[in-house]
C-alpha cells in the first residue's frame, strides 16, 4: 500500500436501538446527512420487545468508521453500540431468488439448489423461487452460479449478525 493510501473495508456495526416509530428514519438520515453510504441495514426485534437490533453494513476506513461509531453514539434512542470488526460472529444474509426453470433444466438447477442447501419454495410452469441462507459469501456464489439460467427476480435481506460468546 502507497503511502496515503487509506484501506476501506466492510463494517459490520450492530446497534441496540428503542423499538420506536421514527428510529430507522432518524439513523438513515443520519448516515445520509455525513455522505456514509450503508452497504446493508437489516432491522429487527430482540428478545425485549422494546428493543429492536440494527445490523448495519459500512464501506470505509478507520476514520469512516470512527465517526459512524461516535455519530450512532450520540442518537439518543440508540442504547449500545458493538462494532464487531475483527470479532469472532456469526452472519447471515438470506435470499429469494426466482429462478428461470423450464422443466428439462429443473433436474440441474435442483442439484445446484442441494449443493447450497437451500430449498424450493415455490414452483410454476416457468419459475423456481428459492430460499437460501447463510454467509453472504455463500449466496453471492449461488446467485453467480444460477445466473446463467436466467434470474428473474432477486431479493436479500441484508447481513444479520451476532458476536460468538458472551458479550462483553
Amino acid at each position: 500500500m502507497e503511502s496515503g493510501e487509506e484501506l476501506n473495508m466492510r463494517h459490520v456495526i450492530s446497534a441496540l436501538v428503542e423499538n420506536k416509530s421514527g428510529v430507522l428514519a432518524h439513523v438513515a438520515g443520519l448516515f445520509s446527512s455525513r455522505g456514509f453510504n450503508i452497504d446493508s441495514l437489516t432491522v429487527g426485534r430482540t428478545e425485549n420487545p422494546g428493543v429492536s437490533r440494527m445490523t448495519i453494513v459500512v464501506e470505509g476506513d478507520e476514520a469512516v468508521l470512527e465517526q459512524v461509531r461516535k455519530q450512532l453514539g450520540k442518537v439518543i434512542d440508540v442504547l449500545k453500540v458493538s462494532d464487531y470488526s475483527g470479532r469472532d460472529i456469526v452472519q447471515r444474509d438470506l435470499a429469494l431468488v426466482k429462478v428461470f426453470a423450464p422443466p428439462a433444466k429443473r433436474s440441474e438447477i435442483v442439484s445446484l439448489i442441494e449443493i447450497f442447501r437451500g430449498n424450493v419454495v415455490d414452483i410454476s410452469s416457468t419459475d423456481m423461487v428459492v430460499e437460501l441462507s447463510g454467509p453472504e459469501a455463500k449466496v453471492d456464489a449461488f446467485v453467480e452460479v444460477v445466473r446463467p439460467y436466467g434470474i428473474r427476480e432477486l431479493v436479500r435481506t441484508g447481513l444479520v449478525a451476532l458476536a460468538r460468546g458472551e458479550q462483553k
